[in-house]
């Protein structure tokens, strides 16, 4: 039987047979005529890696719009494309992902300053960008040292499901050491740090309805709930918007070649 993607459900997680469900690398296999696998060996380590995390982390319904990729896949593995691939990843997290964390903490200058870096297509310029990066991670972490982290979990689930989980092991081959781990946590800061005002405000006014009516606890918990749930709505435009970004960085990465300025 061969693979009909027009009505093929793509599913979260590998699979022990096809019965149980394709997720999109088992897909791929299948259209390939290759064993039931989430590693096919005609994909490309770095595409293989990038598209099992996006399958993982994306919801349901835009999920399905990784369906589009499956023909574009087989033959990447051994095209001599994957250093090329691992910069596009690397230039993606610091010149996209974390800046549009850092913009929404209102920490504009530092986004501004990694956003206009020339392209980090080489590990010296990955090495020269590094300040930057650190720089940011700074200001990020003090910020959300000053937000209320009642909305520390929803900023740092809302964080990673957007999309650093998703290109980090692509960026790793190309310069693991240079600066995305300093971009990791200025991102990750920089989220919380923006739901912290939001989560705050929300936890504030939460608390002085139910002390009135419960014991403090109870307050407490109304807070937390609260301010989970404005942290969320505070960061949702951002989450949607690096998602998007996400799946059109995997037809940047399949080409393997740098898009024209």
């Amino acid at each position: 039987m061969t693979i009909d993607l027009d009505t093929l459900t793509l599913a979260r997680g590998s699979h022990g047979d096809r019965d149980q469900g394709i997720c999109l690398m088992e897909a791929v296999a299948w259209f390939a005529g290759r064993p039931h696998s989430d590693k096919p060996p005609c994909v490309s380590p770095v595409l293989g890696a990038y598209g099992r995390s996006l399958n993982d982390v994306l919801p349901d319904i835009p999920r399905q719009e990784l369906k589009q990729f499956i023909p574009q896949l087989p033959g990447t593995a051994g095209d001599g494309k994957d250093a090329t691939r691992g910069y596009i990843a690397l230039d993606w997290l610091i010149r996209t992902y974390t800046p549009a964390w850092l913009d929404l903490a209102g920490l504009t200058a530092e986004a501004a300053a990694l956003r206009d870096f020339r392209r980090i297509a080489d590990l010296a310029t990955a090495r020269a960008v590094r300040p930057r990066v650190l720089a940011a991670r700074g200001n990020a972490a003090a910020a959300w040292a000053a937000a209320w982290d009642a909305a520390g979990d929803a900023a740092g689930a809302a964080a990673w499901a957007a999309a650093w989980d998703v290109a980090w092991a692509a960026a790793g081959h190309a310069a693991r050491d240079a600066a995305w781990h300093a971009a990791r946590d200025a991102a990750r800061d920089a989220a919380g740090a923006a739901a912290g005002a939001a989560a705050w405000d929300a936890a504030r006014d939460a608390a002085g309805d139910a002390a009135g009516h419960a014991a403090w606890a109870a307050a407490r918990h109304a807070a937390r709930d609260a301010a989970r749930a404005a942290a969320r709505d505070a960061l949702k435009p951002t989450v949607e918007q690096l998602r998007q970004s996400a799946i059109s960085l995997y037809t940047v990465l399949i080409a393997g070649e740098w898009p024209q300025p």
